[in-house]
């Protein structure tokens, strides 16, 4: 429910699996595996609502999809802590532009937005296959700097990549049995009928909760992370 408002479900699963002894690298890919089934029913409700930018969804998707691919195999190979004082950086600047009213912010226009919509889609995709932490925020902050989306539907289009980088991921992690599955099933029947009700309570609740939601997901994921660096 969390995640579909403002990003961050993660937080809560990827912890709880490594809490029940799961090797770090299972519970990364079992909690995909349950995640992809709320990444749809979100979308899907974001979607039939028309809280997406239909002219961007499909470049979006393509390029979450193939960065999520991407990190995903950087995964098999590479421990994600390095990126953790990076991922601090980037989530203190998306939480400072989700403090600031809409129309304060500055508008930043990109000469090409295709281009800049690719990068931003192919970059968190990337970064939710191989670590993953705070991206729904990230992705929601970018459609509002880059493309002046409201909230609601920054939050929205969110859901189109985020749904993309799990759907990658999960193929991943299922072709080479990494999902331990018997956990991976219940998690994924809660998690859509969360997802369900948490994109109704976005649409119903509009910017203000979709705001406090993002801010109190931020903060709570720099504390972990910050822990974790200070833990070693």
């Amino acid at each position: 429910m969390v995640d579909a408002i403002g990003g961050g479900g993660g937080l809560i699963t990827v912890p709880a699996l490594l809490a029940a002894g799961l090797d770090p690298r299972v519970a990364l890919a079992t909690n995909k595996g349950q995640a992809v089934f709320g990444a749809v029913s979100s979308a899907a409700s974001f979607g039939r609502h028309g809280a997406v930018a239909p002219e961007r969804v499909k470049v979006a998707f393509a390029a979450g999809f193939v960065g999520s691919l991407l990190g995903a195999l950087l995964l098999v190979t590479r421990r994600p802590e390095p990126l953790r004082p990076l991922v601090i950086v980037l989530l203190l600047t998306a939480l400072a532009v989700a403090l600031v009213p809409r129309d304060r912010l500055p508008k930043l226009t990109p000469r090409h937005p295709t281009v800049a919509l690719v990068a931003v889609s192919l970059g968190l995709g990337a970064y939710d296959g191989f670590f993953g932490p705070g991206v729904g925020s990230m992705l929601i902050v970018a459609n509002v700097v880059l493309f002046q989306e409201p909230l609601v539907r920054a939050s929205g289009n969110a859901k189109i990549v985020n749904l993309a980088s799990n759907l990658a991921a999960f193929g991943l992690f299922a072709a080479r049995g990494a999902i331990l599955w018997r956990v991976a099933l219940p998690m994924a029947i809660a998690n859509a009928l969360g997802a369900n009700v948490g994109a109704r309570l976005a649409l119903k609740g509009g910017e203000r909760l979709v705001r406090r939601v993002v801010v109190c997901v931020v903060l709570a994921v720099v504390a972990k992370l910050l822990r974790d660096v200070v833990k070693g």
